[in-house]
């Protein structure tokens, strides 16, 4: 299951008015029955929060949500709370699996230099279909700081597409993506 997904579950107390998550009258969601159990798609304070449930809760039961403490505690915590928050009505910050601008902008490069690449361009071709022609000097090129940043573009998205999709949406807080 997708870390982002939060396993829900009847608690054995009846709930306040404004904890209260009746899955038979929430506007706008989706409830799908699978062999695993029920998953819901709940939209709340602006996004959809993606649920899953062994069982129906009873109307006006309480619900809780399971956190295992895995590799992907700290992407579930922050969906519980975006959850929550929504619950409570208040801003909800960014969503768990956003990338930092610079972040993101740096892969699309990385992606844009390794496609560049594999089409046979030499690395002075890919850095003006990156950066411009204007910013790739005539004259030393074997020491332009933009050589070595197109070269450290490609050997990312080279390392990207050896990880295959699923790591670039990971979360890898920790860890460089040198």
């Amino acid at each position: 299951m997708l870390p982002t997904v939060l396993a829900v579950r009847a608690a054995k107390s009846i709930a306040s008015k404004t904890y209260q998550l009746d899955f038979d009258n929430l506007p706008g969601s989706e409830l799908r029955r699978a062999p695993d159990g029920w998953h819901a798609i709940v939209p709340l304070g602006g996004t959809k929060h993606r649920l899953w449930l062994r069982e129906l809760p009873e109307s006006g039961y309480a619900v809780v949500v399971d956190l295992p403490l895995d590799a992907d505690f700290e992407l579930r915590l922050g969906a519980a709370r975006r959850f929550w928050l929504a619950f409570q009505r208040r801003a909800l910050g960014d969503a768990p699996l956003a990338l930092p601008a610079l972040k993101r902008r740096r892969l699309i490069l990385a992606l844009r230099a390794v496609d560049g690449w594999q089409q046979g361009n030499s690395y002075r071709q890919i850095a003006q279909g990156l950066f411009g022609r204007h910013r790739i000097a005539e004259r030393a090129w074997k020491t332009d700081d933009l050589r070595s940043r197109t070269i450290r573009l490609v050997k990312l998205g080279q390392r990207l597409m050896r990880l295959r999709w699923r790591a670039l949406l990971a979360n890898r807080r920790g860890r460089g993506d040198k």
